[in-house]
C-alpha cells in the first residue's frame, strides 16, 4: 500500500508542505498551473537549513492591485468565490474550498462571528490560496493510499498579528486541532511553527496521526524549508513508500471501563448523564436495564474511557446519578477503526444539502463503515419533509460513489 508519511518536526506551513513534496517529485509545472488561476507564479529555491537541502517555496503576484491591503484582507466569501470561479477541476475546487472552511469555522469561534461575516487579514493574503491550492494540487497528483503525519511541533511563545501578540499556537490554529485527530507538542523553539494554514491542510488531508513512523518501505523523501534559521533543522519531511505487509490492519488505543448500578434514578436523569459523560470525555456510553438486590428494578452503567479521563468521569456519574461506587476496569486495550468526520454536500429533491459522515477505515485504508451524522441528516429530513432514512440512505450513497 502507496504511504505517505508527514514528519512536522519543525512545525508546518503551506509553503513547507509544498517544498517537501516538490523535492518528493511531484511536478512543479501542475502546480504552476493550478496557481495561475490567480495570477500567482511558483518561485523555487534550493536552500540548506542546518546542512539539510532543501526546497523554498515562495509566491509572486502578477495580477493588477490597486491596493496593498486589496492583495491581504479578504472575506471568506471572496475566497470562497475566487476558488469557484478559477476554472480548476472538481477534486482541486472541494478539497481547496474544503480547507478554507476549517481556517473559516476556526476564525469563526475565536472571534465569535459568523463565517460569512469574516474577513481574513494575514489568511486573506493571496499567497495562503497558493498554499492551500498548491498542496492540493501536489497531495491529488501523488493519490497516496493513506497520509499519516508523526506528531507537529507548535512552538511555543507570542505571535505578533493584526489583533496584537496572541498565544502559540494561535487560537485559530488550536481550534482547528481540537476539531482534528492530529498529535502535537509544544517547541522546540520560540516560534509560531505551525500556521492556521498548515494546520488545517493537514487537518483536511491527514489519514492517520501516530507518534512515530510506521514501518515501511522508503522510496523517496522530501524537504520542504520554511523562512526562519533555527537552532535545529527549519524544514518539514515527507515520505513515500510501501507500508510494511505485517502491520496489524486496525489500530489500537488504551481505555479503562467503569461501571456501577443505579436505581431510583429517572430515564430523564440517564439520558442527561450520556450527555454530560460524553462532553467530559468519554468515549461511549451503554445503559442497559438490571435487576437487582431485593427484586429492585435498576439500571446498570458501562463507559469506556481514556486512563487518564477515569477519575473525572467516575466523580460525575457519583454526582449526577448518587451512587456510592464506581467499578473500574483495567483493559489493556481497543481495537479501533481509523475515523474520519467530513462534510459532503448533496443534492435532495433539487436543494444542495450539507450533511456530516463518519468514516471508518483500517490501516490499510480500505472502507470499513460509513454513517451520515444523524442530527444533520434529521435537520434536512425535516426541512425537506422527506423520510429520514430517505436522506441518510442519499448521503451514504454519494459518498459510497465519490470516496
Amino acid at each position: 500500500m502507496k504511504v505517505l508519511v508527514i514528519e512536522p518536526f519543525s512545525g508546518a506551513s503551506g509553503d513547507m508542505i509544498i517544498g517537501s513534496l516538490l523535492d518528493l517529485g511531484v511536478n512543479v509545472s501542475k502546480i504552476s498551473d493550478a496557481i495561475s488561476a490567480f495570477d500567482l507564479e511558483l518561485e523555487l529555491k534550493d536552500v540548506r537549513k542546518c546542512g539539510i537541502a532543501a526546497k523554498k517555496v515562495e509566491f509572486v503576484y502578477k495580477g493588477k492591485e490597486d491596493t496593498e491591503s486589496g492583495r491581504h484582507e479578504k472575506s471568506y466569501n471572496d475566497i470562497v468565490h475566487l476558488i469557484e470561479d478559477s476554472g480548476l477541476n472538481t477534486a482541486i475546487i472541494q478539497n481547496s474550498l474544503s480547507v478554507f472552511e476549517k481556517i473559516a469555522d476556526a476564525e469563526a469561534k475565536v472571534h465569535g462571528r459568523p463565517k460569512e461575516n469574516l474577513t481574513f487579514h494575514e489568511l486573506g493574503d493571496l499567497d495562503t490560496i497558493g498554499d492551500v491550492v498548491g498542496c492540493t494540487t501536489a497531495l491529488l497528483d501523488i493519490r497516496p493510499n493513506m497520509i499519516i503525519s508523526t506528531p507537529i511541533s507548535v512552538g511555543g511563545g507570542f505571535v505578533e498579528t493584526a489583533h496584537g501578540l496572541l498565544p502559540v499556537p494561535a487560537p485559530a490554529t488550536l481550534e482547528i486541532l481540537k476539531e482534528s485527530a492530529l498529535l502535537y507538542h509544544g517547541g522546540p523553539s520560540e516560534f509560531e511553527l505551525l500556521t492556521p494554514t498548515g494546520a488545517a491542510i493537514l487537518a483536511h488531508f491527514i489519514h492517520r496521526s501516530e507518534p512515530f513512523s510506521p514501518q515501511m518501505r522508503i522510496e523517496e523523501t522530501g524537504y520542504g524549508a520554511g523562512s526562519r534559521d533555527l537552532p535545529v533543522p527549519n524544514v518539514l519531511r515527507a515520505s513515500i513508500g510501501e507500508i510494511a505487509k505485517s502491520m496489524p490492519l486496525l489500530s489500537t488505543d488504551d481505555v479503562d471501563v467503569l461501571e456501577t448500578n443505579v436505581d431510583n434514578v429517572t430515564g430523564e436523569v440517564l439520558g442527561n448523564l450520556i450527555e454530560v459523560l460524553m462532553a467530559e470525555g468519554a468515549k461511549d456510553v451503554a445503559i442497559t436495564s438490571a435487576q437487582m438486590k431485593k427484586n429492585r428494578s435498576g439500571h446498570s452503567i458501562k463507559v469506556i474511557a481514556a486512563p487518564q479521563d477515569v477519575p473525572q468521569i467516575a466523580y460525575r456519574i457519583m454526582a449526577e446519578t448518587g451512587s456510592l461506587g464506581v467499578r473500574v476496569m483495567q483493559v489493556k486495550q481497543r481495537f479501533i477503526a481509523d475515523r474520519e468526520e467530513k462534510k459532503v454536500k448533496v443534492r435532495i429533491k433539487g436543494v444542495e444539502k450539507e450533511v456530516g459522515v463518519k468514516i471508518g477505515r483500517d490501516a490499510k485504508g480500505n472502507l470499513l463503515n460509513l454513517a451520515a451524522e444523524f442530527e444533520d441528516a434529521k435537520l434536512v429530513a425535516n426541512e425537506l419533509k422527506i423520510p429520514l432514512k430517505e436522506v441518510i440512505k442519499l448521503v451514504e450513497g454519494h459518498c459510497l460513489k465519490n470516496p
